[in-house]
């Protein structure tokens, strides 16, 4: 995982081509402004491996032929001095050796510096968590011909690539054979996984960025605006602005891919480049983004032979002893759907992707491998979601690991997710014996929270609202992984148990985004079915997860990557968004059922298949609501949970003077 930035200045930026939100009335940007080293710093947190940065340098020629010669600046070299600037000059895809200086500047070999014109500079900064790999990666790379890539992502799929390889330099290597405008669109459809990238194509002058189709990697970006034309990208904002204007200097890049060619303005005046947006190539991909599901509405004998199985599986559950193995139980003893073994399947090979150990790992814990060392971690409430995705990883990740289960209350053993999570552990220990269990009890009082919320806040830009607060608070705190651990060697009253300090060393968590905008958990979607039934159930499911990237993701992407975690998502694997939309709604979800049996009844029968009967049966439980922060927020800002409920206030946008007073 890495945080990315880039800052352009000096080239007129047109974006009249794209279809931007136009409601939001002019900023004032004065009162937001930040230095590199704000910017460096936030991005630092995500990658705390590594940070670098690089400039290319454009100069135009003014002898009427409208040549732009471009220098690579290394940042590092800076330190040595202000005379001496080490550089590497590239020009039409040949690198030079050497460079002249005139007052500190680069001048390039091909032009004199008498007929210099306008200049521009592309500032790029990467910093690095590293996960992948057998040697140290720095980032930005820079190959020979000039190219420059931060990108920030895995891929898990679509192109191949070996175990102990940087999917970092393998994605450099395989950009530099694209060499028309469609190639580089192609190569990156073809990506399974999450990504963010920042890609300069010094041949063509041309400056690539985009984010993936779900939007799984945070990108913001500012537009130039008459008050400051600078153009920036960056996986986080670097500040929390005290004065909260109606707008935001960030917006959340809508997911594609862009390309910004940059040449000589026609009047010879500066340089210019216009903004373009790609279509994604790939076809499965594309259909993936449709998201057109083909059996939507059942026939009456479809939903009777379903509801009937359901029950069958509901009395059967209850009826099988506790003690019995799952792995028994499961397939052999009830007769479980084919759609929830398929499930099962894909969601096992998902968790297994994001979870196997690749040769940085070996190399990372060569001299501690297992005493302790956890690299991978669940954030964990001890609901369905968290429960499936916890017995999944147990499965997948090698025996000698622990795992961490991350967990936070803002009521202390009081919040229904700690209560959860406790039974959770219990449930997850039966299935899984041998496997040592870490539940990182995270506990939280929000009055003590004031530096946070207002270190939250900038994480959760541009989202502005006490319900992005809230959740953004609650995941920030448990990526944190600095709680407690209760001894667990007593099996008296929890409230006695000896409790020890603990912090979680694990880089990758697996969080459980995705599954309620999948399968039908929400409550919106329940009050869709009963006033359209599945036609409207599916056209709400639809708009959720084709907007996920902007309510969710990007979110929850800065506030976990803010603790030095990366965070992945296995309901949002692309084989398992195909695979659940091949399935019949109905086998889905059917929300003609109580609570806690048609809802996500698909995951339920999942569960069941992984002998968590328990889990099985919990109803859906935000994090703001299991946790209490809500509550909590609630009786802070309005007073009291029913004045927060007239007010509306999870959509009661912040103001910032009086949040930090």
């Amino acid at each position: 995982m890495c945080g990315i930035a880039l800052i352009v200045s000096g080239v007129r930026i047109d974006i009249s081509c794209l279809s931007l939100d136009s409601t939001c009335p002019p900023r004032k940007t004065e009162d937001l402004v930040f230095s590199v080293d704000d910017l460096k710093a936030a991005l630092r947190r995500r990658g705390p491996d590594s940070l670098g940065s690089k400039k290319v340098l454009l100069q135009s020629d003014v002898s009427g032929q409208k040549n732009i010669s471009s220098f690579v600046e290394d940042d590092g070299a800076l330190e040595l001095g202000e005379d001496i600037k080490k550089l590497h000059i590239v020009q039409s895809g040949n690198e030079c050796d050497c460079v002249s200086l005139d007052n500190g500047m680069p001048v390039s070999l091909s032009y004199n510096a008498g007929v210099q014109g306008p200049s521009a500079e592309l500032h790029f900064i990467g910093a690095i968590l590293q996960l992948r790999g057998i040697y140290p990666l720095f980032q930005p790379l820079v190959d020979s011909y000039g190219n420059i890539l931060v990108y920030n992502g895995e891929i898990f799929g679509g192109i191949n690539i070996a175990s102990d390889n940087s999917d970092t330099e393998f994605l450099m290597q395989a950009l530099v054979k694209c060499c028309t405008c469609d190639s580089i669109p192609d190569l990156l459809s073809m990506i399974k996984g999450p990504w963010a990238i920042i890609y300069w194509q010094d041949s063509s002058r041309t400056l690539w960025f985009g984010r993936d189709a779900f939007g799984r990697r945070s990108l913001l970006v500012h537009w130039p605006t008459e008050d400051d034309p600078t153009f920036m990208l960056s996986s986080v904002s670097p500040l929390s602005p005290i004065e909260k204007t109606s707008g935001s200097y960030w917006e959340e890049l809508s997911c594609g891919i862009y390309s910004v060619h940059v040449e000589v303005s026609s009047s010879n005046q500066g340089l210019i480049g216009e903004v373009r947006r790609h279509e994604y190539t790939n076809s499965m991909l594309k259909e993936l983004i449709k998201w057109e599901r083909i059996s939507i509405e059942p026939k009456p004998e479809d939903l009777h032979a379903s509801q009937y199985k359901s029950s069958r599986k509901q009395h059967n559950v209850h009826s099988t002893p506790l003690e019995v193995s799952p792995y028994e139980t499961g397939s052999s003893r009830f007769s479980f759907s084919m759609p929830a073994h398929s499930l099962l399947k894909a969601l096992k090979e998902s968790v297994f992707r994001r979870s196997s150990l690749y040769n940085i790992y070996q190399a990372t814990v060569s001299d501690v491998r297992q005493e302790g060392y956890v690299p991978v971690a669940v954030l964990f409430s001890g609901g369905l979601d968290s429960m499936i995705l916890a017995a999944l990883l147990d499965q997948c990740l090698d025996p000698c690991y622990e795992i961490d289960l991350l967990n936070v209350s803002f009521d202390g053993q009081s919040a229904p997710d700690r209560l959860s999570a406790k039974a959770g552990l219990k449930e997850l220990k039966r299935v899984a014996p041998s496997r040592r269990w870490k539940l990182v009890e995270v506990d939280a009082e929000l009055s003590d929270l004031a530096f946070e919320t207002s270190h939250v806040m900038s994480l959760i830009e541009p989202a502005n609202t006490y319900m992005d607060l809230n959740i953004g608070i609650a995941l920030w705190l448990a990526a944190c992984g600095d709680g407690w651990l209760s001894d667990g060697n007593s099996d008296g009253n929890d409230g006695n148990l000896a409790r020890v300090k603990y912090k979680s060393n694990a880089r990758i968590v697996l969080v459980g985004s995705g599954a309620d905008e999948q399968c039908a958990g929400y409550g919106r979607h329940r009050t869709s079915h009963r006033r359209g039934s599945w036609m409207e159930l599916n056209k709400e499911m639809k708009l959720d997860m084709q907007r996920i990237w902007k309510r969710n993701l990007g979110r929850d992407d800065r506030c976990i990557a803010d603790n030095g975690r990366e965070a992945r998502f296995p309901f949002l694997d692309e084989d398992v968004i195909r695979l659940l939309l091949n399935i019949p709604l109905w086998e889905v979800a059917d929300l003609d059922q109580p609570s806690g049996i048609g809802d996500k009844k698909i995951l339920r029968e999942v569960a069941q298949l992984l002998g968590l009967h328990e889990a099985a049966v919990l109803p859906k439980r935000a994090i703001q609501f299991g946790s209490r922060i809500a509550r909590e927020s609630n009786r802070k800002n309005f007073g009291s949970n029913r004045a927060a409920n007239q007010a509306s206030a999870g959509s009661v946008r912040i103001d910032r003077k009086s949040n930090l007073s």
